[in-house]
Order: structure tokens, then C-alpha cells, then sequence
């Protein structure tokens, strides 16, 4: 098999990766899925909510004396990330080979999981980070110059500062802790990665390293973004590790949620394909009564009778035997 058929394989799924005649598509099962997932979608809207009210309330001001402000007199510089550009590469792009993918394989259960996983990795991150954010109320490596955009530092008789400057740029200046762009990033690259990983079985043992640069690719977009963030002074390096672990651990969780883990052997399907696949079985076993009592008929095994095989296909599809 040539590298454009190995590429072709990874959206199109070989045969044992393909659901035999049961057709869960958005048209025949989309509704439903939605349906049974109605109170996952209400969270949803809840998250969102609270992210809203988490933005508009200020953070915590601690103090900040003279003698802290060594650290915390570094330039104040545009995002070499734009905020604008964070939705973009961390919900927009998982979600288009979320769909490319389901354009080739036509199951609706991996396409809505996904979105929902992506969906809640990235609220929940979200809010965890922002909450975390006013709790802490740290300043930011560019502080100096948000307080004080002349340089004429003023302080209270108890040495906190008296900031004169802008009051957004002071308010966004308490808030270096933990790193938005960092976590997000991580939250949704990192679902991605575990999905791609999963989709491409890039832990079968079989010793194709060449898989981890497509699952390590999404992670060094997400490591690329919070080095951005040092370098452009918004955050001091911790605030990144602290951004990025979250992200990691919430993606991670909310994958697992609906999809086995990337290095099992059915880690390229969702947990809810497989129970179709059983419910796909049992609904296929038809009973007839005949002279000697009751004959349970099973059309797969017929199938395969006929084409010379005595094996289930669906435990075939399932078990990975095709």
C-alpha cells in the first residue's frame, strides 16, 4: 500500500473501521443522538454563561509594593497570537476534520461526540482558567507600564500601588495567572491530537513512529502558543505550565468520556458506535418455530456461510479481525 493510500485509509477507514449496513448518519440517527444528549447541551449553554460572568467581573487586586516591581517592568507588546485567532485553531479546526472524517466514514455517533468533547474540553478549561484568573489576581510581567503608562509610579501609605493608567489595561493586568491562551490552546489541540491519535491507531505496535508526528503535531502548535505568550510579556513561565496542564487534563478527560483510550483496540471508535454494533446483533437474531421446536436465524452468519467464512462480521468490525 503506497503512503497516499495509508492517508486515504485514515479518513476513508478500512474495512473492520467501517459499520455494516446500519447507516448512522445525521439524516437517520442525528436527532435522536441530540436528543438523548439534550441535558450535555443545556451544561454547554450553562458553561458559556458562566464564562460570561467570569470576563465581565474584575479580578482580585492584590498588593503590589515597590520592591515587587523588578519583575514586573517588562514592555508592554501586541499578542503575536491574536484572541481572535484562539477559536479559530482550537474549535474551528478540530471541528472541519471532525467532519471531513465524518464525510468518509458517515457515523454520526463520532461526529457529535467529538464536537461535544471539543465543546466541553474547551468550556470547562475555559472556566476553570478565568475563575483561577480573579482568584489569583496576579499582575503580568508588563504591569509597571498598565499602572503607571508615564513611568511616574504613585503608591498608598501602606506601599500598594495607585494606578493611573488605563482601566481595562489594569484590569487585564491582574490577570496573568493562569495563561488563557495557553489552556485553551491546549484544551483544544490537545482533544485533537487524542482524536487523531486514536483515528490513525498510532499505538497499535506496530512501529510506525512516522504516526506520532500527525498526533505531536497539534501539541507543538499548543507549546508554540505559550512560548508566545512569555516572549511577548503577557505571562511569567508558570502561568503557561499552569495553562497548559490544565487544558491537557480537561481535554484528556473529556475525551475519555465518549471515546476509549487512543492505544486501546478500539480506540478509533466512540464508545456509542460499538454499543449500536450490539444492539445491531441482537435485532438481526430473528426467531422462526419449525417441526422440532424454535430456530434462531442469523443473517450475518449466513452471509459469511456464503462467502466461505464462519466468522460474525460484526465481531469482525468490532474485534478488529477484518
Amino acid at each position: 500500500m503506497g503512503w497516499k493510500d495509508k492517508i486515504k485509509t485514515v479518513f476513508q477507514g478500512n474495512r473492520n473501521e467501517i459499520e455494516l449496513g446500519c447507516g448512522h448518519t445525521i439524516k437517520s440517527h442525528g436527532a435522536s443522538v441530540a436528543r438523548i444528549h439534550m441535558h450535555d447541551w443545556i451544561i454547554l449553554l450553562l458553561l458559556v454563561v458562566i464564562e460570561i460572568v467570569l470576563y465581565i467581573i474584575g479580578p482580585f487586586h492584590r498588593f503590589v509594593g515597590k520592591d515587587m516591581m523588578t519583575d514586573l517592568k517588562y514592555p508592554m507588546k501586541d499578542n503575536t497570537v491574536p484572541v481572535w485567532s484562539v477559536p479559530l485553531y482550537a474549535i474551528i479546526l478540530p471541528i472541519i476534520i471532525f467532519v471531513l472524517i465524518y464525510l468518509r466514514r458517515r457515523d454520526v455517533y463520532d461526529l457529535h461526540h467529538s464536537i461535544l468533547g471539543l465543546l466541553f474540553a474547551i468550556l470547562i478549561t475555559a472556566v476553570l482558567t478565568d475563575a483561577i484568573k480573579n482568584a489569583v489576581g496576579r499582575p503580568r510581567p508588563d504591569f509597571f507600564w498598565r499602572c503607571f503608562p508615564d513611568g511616574k509610579d504613585v503608591y498608598d501609605q501602606w506601599g500598594d500601588v495607585i494606578c493611573h493608567g488605563k482601566e481595562s489595561d489594569i484590569k487585564e493586568g491582574h490577570k496573568s495567572f493562569p495563561s488563557g491562551h495557553t489552556s485553551w490552546s491546549f484544551a483544544g489541540l490537545g482533544f485533537l491530537s487524542l482524536y487523531l491519535a486514536g483515528k490513525i491507531k498510532a499505538f497499535d505496535r506496530r512501529g510506525h513512529v512516522a504516526k506520532l508526528c500527525i498526533v505531536i503535531l497539534p501539541l507543538l502548535m499548543a507549546c508554540l502558543v505559550g512560548v508566545s505568550r512569555v516572549d511577548d510579556y503577557w505571562h511569567h513561565w508558570q502561568d503557561v505550565f499552569a495553562g497548559g496542564l490544565i487544558g491537557l487534563v480537561v481535554a484528556t478527560l473529556c475525551y475519555l468520556q465518549f471515546f476509549p483510550a487512543p492505544y486501546h483496540t478500539e480506540g478509533w471508535g466512540p464508545y456509542a458506535y460499538f454499543r449500536a454494533l450490539e444492539e445491531l446483533r441482537s435485532s438481526t437474531q430473528h426467531v422462526h418455530p419449525t417441526n422440532g421446536g424454535l430456530e434462531v436465524e442469523r443473517p450475518e452468519v449466513q452471509l459469511n456461510q456464503r462467502s466461505g467464512t464462519n466468522s460474525n462480521p460484526f465481531e469482525d468490525v468490532e474485534y478488529g479481525r477484518m
